[in-house]
């Protein structure tokens, strides 16, 4: 199982504190960031509302012109690859599930 995250964000922490004594590994997006071909196929998936965060303030700083990028699957590919933190987390990867977010739903999907 792969979580994708951020060190400092209480959700992901939560996440990892909830998976812990499985096998997990964390992927901060801001340190080590997400490959492209991995972005794309999130986004391919999910579709681009699913991954980007338009709640945070990391949004509401964007100009206008880069949030119109979020309407397109390469625009948010693109998005997400300069501004990680735009970014709904965790999302995480589990036996070929793919999960947003830290809900009950995702939860229960991953049997907690």
């Amino acid at each position: 199982m792969t979580l994708y995250g951020l060190k400092a964000c209480d959700t992901c922490r939560k996440a990892l504190k909830a998976l812990d004594g499985r096998d997990v590994a964390f992927v901060d997006v801001r340190a080590d960031g997400v490959p492209p071909e991995t972005l794309a196929g999130w986004i391919a998936k999910l579709g681009p509302d699913a991954l980007v965060n338009r709640r945070s303030t990391t949004w509401r700083g964007l100009p206008e012109a880069e949030r119109a990028q979020a309407e397109t699957a390469q625009g948010a590919a693109a998005l997400l690859a300069r501004h990680p933190a735009l970014m709904k987390r965790p999302v995480t990867v589990a036996g070929g599930a793919l999960h947003v977010g830290w809900d009950s739903g995702v939860r229960a999907a991953l049997g907690l």
